[in-house]
């Protein structure tokens, strides 16, 4: 039984409704970290002890990825048991309103301690949303996509991540330019209630688009699965694991986005937040275009190759990336981070999307790509903080961070040679050979 095919055109709806959902709700995550670097430090801790204080606001940048895998459970069991596109609306419209309120918080000097706590509470919300939002984008664009071009409209879901960081990047750079007084007393907060037009914007543009082909041939043959999670678990928890080792290569996004970016405008180093800021937006400015060129050379070879290039090109890179830092050499400095972060980096960026979906079948793609990928981010997220740690006192040891984003760069190179090819599986034989030739059918409800 076949599902008649009345989603034409619905590749490329789904694509850019991923795409600006994508940026828009990404937007909202990366602001928070531009401002953990250079804004909460002063406003929400400790100000007598700048180095304790920056810390501990780099670690509420970790505690939304502690929050990711939590989300990731529910969410991808509700986005296999209702569908697609009810979780992507929802997703967005959760990390509009907790962006909106971190922008009304109240300061240390106002209410004590109370206000960081509130802080992490809206911060623990936006990984919530985080968590399910990439998972159901990318089974939306990758069950939507023609069988030989599913890499390339799958990495619409991460240029659209880039977008977001470089427009949150772009509305930083006049933000970090005011005087000191306006910046810390109500400059920061604009960036966060501009958060309002994501959830109208997000709204309008998700609630048009259709539900997957996949999913509804799954509902109106099989029935989609009671517990996505314990199907998830049995008949594919190799693929899980891949999918968390191959999600550790987002350390590299967050080390150069909210530890580099803190490290270069510290006393050691000196140099400008806006030119800094520059650095991230012009990286993911080349980042948009390499992303979905990577993704189609991935359609061409395999996602393996493409996976690898990335994951181990970005441990030799970073390196450099960092080197330049402390050099204090504002063109090298500009010229590897674009390499690094816009080049490089965006090899795995851009195809994970495919690769870790291609793992899974229908019935728990969401699942398995919502935890798998929310356990690997958790890590990269508190990687910030660790860098932090091993940076030692005074925060210039630039090379332990090296070595320690190289480390982390080695399960995802050990998960993709583990991996299989699927590049070339058509959509509806994804995951079978995980399921085996006797395995039984899980139980289902219509």
């Amino acid at each position: 039984m076949s599902v008649p095919d009345t989603h034409a055109g619905q590749p490329r709806k789904a694509a850019m409704a991923a795409w600006i959902g994508s940026a828009l709700e990404y937007y909202d995550f990366f602001i928070y970290g531009s401002a953990a670097a250079l804004i909460f430090p002063e406003v929400f801790f400790d100000e007598s002890d700048p180095a304790t204080a920056t810390l501990l606001s780099l670690a509420t940048f970790g505690v939304a990825y502690a929050a990711r895998p939590v989300g990731a459970l529910f969410l991808g069991h509700y986005g296999d048991r209702v569908g697609r596109k009810k979780i992507m609306v929802f997703t967005l419209i959760l990390m509009g309103i907790s962006t909106f309120l971190i922008g009304c918080l109240p300061t240390r000097d106002q209410v004590g301690t109370l206000a960081p706590v509130l802080l992490v509470l809206c911060r623990v919300l936006q990984g919530i949303s985080a968590a399910g939002e990439q998972a159901s984008a990318n089974s939306m664009t990758l069950e939507h996509a023609p069988p030989h071009r599913r890499g390339f409209f799958t990495s619409f879901t991460l240029s659209g991540t880039q977008g977001g960081q470089l427009l949150a990047t772009l509305v930083f750079i006049p933000i970090a330019a005011l005087p000191e007084e306006q910046l810390m007393s109500w400059g920061w907060r604009v960036p966060f209630w501009m958060s309002v037009a994501v959830a109208v914007v997000g709204y309008v543009i998700r609630r048009k688009l259709d539900e997957t082909p996949a999913f509804e041939q799954q509902a109106a043959t099989e029935g989609v699965v009671r517990l996505p999670l314990a199907v998830l678990l049995r008949e594919h928890w190799a693929d899980v694991l891949r999918v968390i080792g191959g999600a550790l290569v987002a350390s590299v996004s967050t080390i150069f986005t909210v530890w580099a970016l803190s490290y270069a405008t510290s006393d050691s180093v000196g140099m400008d937040k806006s030119s800094m800021l520059w650095v991230g937006a012009l990286a993911n400015l080349v980042a948009l275009g390499a992303i979905p060129l990577w993704a189609t050379l991935s359609d061409r070879i395999g996602r393996r190759p493409v996976f690898l290039a990335g994951a181990a090109g970005s441990a030799v890179t970073m390196f450099l990336y960092l080197w330049a830092i402390s050099t204090g050499s504002y063109p090298l400095t500009l010229l590897l981070g674009v390499v690094a972060f816009g080049v490089v980096y965006s090899a795995a960026n851009g195809v994970w999307p495919s690769f870790y979906g291609e793992m899974f079948s229908t019935r728990v793609r969401l699942s398995g790509m919502a935890i798998g990928t929310q356990i690997g981010f958790a890590v990269a997220g508190f990687a910030v903080t660790f860098a932090a740690q091993i940076a030692g006192p005074d925060g210039d040891d630039w090379s332990a961070v090296a070595l320690f984003t190289a480390a982390l760069c080695v399960p995802p190179v050990v998960a993709a040679l583990s991996a299989r090819e699927t590049a070339k599986v058509p959509t509806e034989q994804l995951g079978e050979r995980t399921l085996g030739q006797a395995a039984q059918p899980a139980k289902v409800t219509a």
